[in-house]
């Protein structure tokens, strides 16, 4: 590993306020990348687990770059369907377990030699990341075992309506609604989720100042906003740029929602916060971003501001950090890509908002 941390050390001693380009570094972000598909940086190492979100990221970021050609998709294909749990037959769709895909190849269990039954840790998060990656790579989702996912996901499904991530012990919030949203619309099949509950679920998570918290009561996120959201719209539950009809009918405080996402644009450096009183951050330029261009809003966001604040999170070496004193980490150069991509930055593809992936479609093509 002395190589990368080399080159991570390299990275962390320059400048990096030195010669911050105030346009779209498109070939630098490829380069990226390019470079995270082939050889993490060692600070990643405690993400192992994560590998196939890791993944996602990357992939479907070239891909919002225009630069699929890259990645060798057969092999990336072959990759992600060897981390997909399947039961041994019918009758184990029914144990409780999900039959998703694993994060990584280090939580993939398999049955001991008397064949007692290992817990198999698949996620919902990595099973959206998967599906995700397939799909961005074409991947005919016919030949996929999608049965077993579909029914096991009923098992994760609470009463109140929430999804747990994993067949027990975890947590239950709006993260994992939506990630079973996006399942099922990416796989076309909605028998997996009872969405009447799910939408009640949702209701109560509604804050009295219009954004959603991650679970009924808590403090009002944006990224617990655009999962309400965007589930919602998934689920066919509030129409598509619902502020041209009528809102006062929806079930959710529409006008009190708007009026929170557009308060999270900060008038000073003219980024996102994901909460009150919170500094700016890359992410949130698509977490609240997203809920502002799903609900038909987003010609209220001040572009010119935004833009100019996602430029002095650009690295120079390529991707985005999470403030303009932070070197780029995966995460935030993606969600970085997707607003730009939600700007309608030449040269990007542009992104389906409500799923978080490139649709493949190449503005002015």
């Amino acid at each position: 590993m002395a190589e990368e941390d080399d080159a991570f050390l390299m990275l962390s001693d320059l400048d990096s306020e030195d010669s911050i380009p105030m346009f779209f570094d498109k070939n630098r972000h490829i380069c990226y990348l390019e470079m995270m598909l082939e050889l993490l940086p060692s600070p990643y190492q405690s993400q192992e687990i994560n590998r196939l979100t890791l993944a996602y990221f990357a992939i479907c970021g070239l891909d919002i770059l225009r630069s699929l050609d890259r990645v060798d998709k057969e092999g990336v294909i072959n990759w992600v369907l060897s981390l997909q749990a399947h039961p041994r037959d019918e009758a184990e769709l029914s144990n409780g377990q999900f039959y998703g895909f694993h994060g990584s190849r280090s939580s993939q269990f398999q049955p001991n030699d008397d064949g007692d039954t290992i817990p198999n840790a698949s996620h919902l998060a990595s099973t959206y990341c998967a599906l995700s990656i397939l799909k961005t790579l074409g991947y005919d989702f016919s030949l996929l075992n999608s049965t077993s996912i579909i029914k096991s996901m009923k098992n994760l499904q609470q009463r109140d309506g929430s999804f747990m991530p994993i067949h027990s012990g975890a947590e239950t919030d709006l993260r994992f609604v939506y990630c079973a949203a996006a399942i099922s619309s990416m796989l076309e099949n909605w028998s997996g989720i009872d969405k009447e509950k799910a939408k009640e679920y949702i209701i109560n998570c509604q804050s009295y100042d219009g954004g959603f918290g991650l679970t009924p009561g808590s403090e009002s996120h944006g990224g617990a906003t655009f999962c309400a959201v965007a589930s919602l719209r998934q689920m066919g539950l509030i129409e598509d740029d619902i502020l041209s009809k009528n809102v006062s009918s929806c079930f959710i405080n529409v006008p009190l929602l708007l009026d929170w996402s557009l308060q999270r644009q900060a008038a000073t450096d003219g980024g996102f916060q994901g909460r009150l009183n919170k500094v700016t951050d890359t992410c949130y330029a698509f977490w609240v971003g997203g809920v502002l261009k799903i609900l038909g809003a987003h010609k209220f966001i001040d572009y010119e501001g935004l833009r100019k604040f996602l430029f002095t999170c650009q690295s120079q070496y390529g991707g985005f950090g999470k403030t303009p004193d932070q070197l780029p980490d995966l995460y935030h150069a993606y969600y970085g890509f997707c607003a730009f991509s939600m700007l309608e930055e030449p040269g990007l593809s542009s992104i389906c908002t409500e799923l978080g992936i490139p649709n493949g479609v190449y503005p002015g093509f």
